[in-house]
């Protein structure tokens, strides 16, 4: 017997189901542009429906500007693609001035949370604080990703000492929405970095972020990336991110999450909520197809009236896991 298909449009009858509320702000719908595929907002408005997407995740900013990496800095695989861009970005000044005033402008409805990056904790805090006046700015995703200099490089994810202060530091200096973006390097252990973050002031966790890849361009037989290896995002990360969300969920139930990895469907992001994520980040696919992040959104939708789900938190986190 074969499933009868989704209704292109809801019935008469059925009521939307609205939209997420996390820490006091007001997502249209669970989805959202992830950090560094959609720029600022301006960059993709005239490919992305921003209109269609509960929010959006800026580009990484730093305190000054960051010329990033040579070319080549993307690489394809079947799976997905490895990226080596650099944090590549106009810096805190020029972000504040001429960038983030845009998309509340002209898109109000659309939530902004700005990546933050650096090597020292005090950069974090440096960017976090200059931009926390800025109107439309709803709230902050912090790469932890990035090598502590003062460590020797170790990442701040990597340590829970340090990624304990990182925390605690920045957020004396916003009570804005905090979200820290954890790496799949972590493994199991990503829950306890995640109620390490909850435990220091963190709003919540954004998993995962991109996965160390290496792709060969064996004609040459060099890397495909003049860096080197790079982060590994699309379809071949979407098991790593639904793992991690499910870890972090089942040991922090009340903990939002912002589950990304891999996601080019709707049945991609449903696999996400199930597994207890809040809201759910779309990237590499918008790079392939910039229509993906409103189709995903529209999908999720017909897939809720089908299921007759009324609101996104009631099938947040119900996976029914093997005994």
């Amino acid at each position: 017997m074969t499933t009868p298909p989704i209704p292109v449009s809801p019935s008469a009858s059925a009521a939307p189901i609205p939209g997420v509320a996390v820490a006091g702000l007001h997502f249209r719908n669970p989805v959202v542009l992830a950090s560094g595929t959609a720029g600022f907002g301006q960059e993709v408005a005239d490919v992305v429906d921003l209109d269609a997407v509960g929010g959006i995740a800026t580009k990484a900013v730093s305190v000054g500007p960051r010329a990033g990496n040579p070319a080549l800095r993307v690489g394809e695989f079947a799976g997905g693609m490895v990226n080596a861009v650099g944090l590549a970005n106009p810096g805190l000044e020029a972000v504040r001035r001429d960038f983030l005033p845009w998309l509340p402008a002209h898109h109000p409805g659309t939530r902004v949370l700005v990546n933050v990056v650096g090597n020292r904790i005090e950069e974090f805090v440096a960017v976090v604080e200059g931009v926390d006046g800025v109107a439309g700015v709803d709230g902050f995703e912090l790469n932890v990703s990035c090598p502590n200099v003062k460590a020797g490089g170790l990442e701040f994810g990597a340590d829970p000492g340090v990624l304990a202060e990182l925390v605690g530091a920045v957020r004396q200096v916003t009570a804005r929405p905090l979200f820290v973006k954890l790496s799949p390097t972590l493994g199991a252990g990503i829950a306890d970095m995640a109620r390490v973050v909850a435990d220091h002031g963190a709003t919540g966790v954004t998993v995962v972020n991109t996965l160390p890849g290496l792709v060969v361009d064996t004609a040459r037989r060099r890397p495909r990336l003049s860096f080197g290896s790079g982060g590994m995002s699309g379809p071949a990360l979407l098991p790593v991110g639904v793992l991690a969300t499910w870890r972090v969920h089942r040991a922090l139930p009340a903990l939002p999450v912002i589950g990304v990895g891999g996601i080019s469907s709707a049945d991609d992001a449903v696999q996400y909520l199930l597994a207890g994520a809040t809201l759910v980040g779309v990237g590499t696919a918008a790079l392939r197809d910039p229509r993906a992040p409103a189709r995903i959104a529209r999908g999720l939708a017909r897939w809720g009236e089908r299921e007759g789900i009324r609101t996104w938190d009631a099938m947040r986190g119900t996976l029914a896991w093997p005994a």
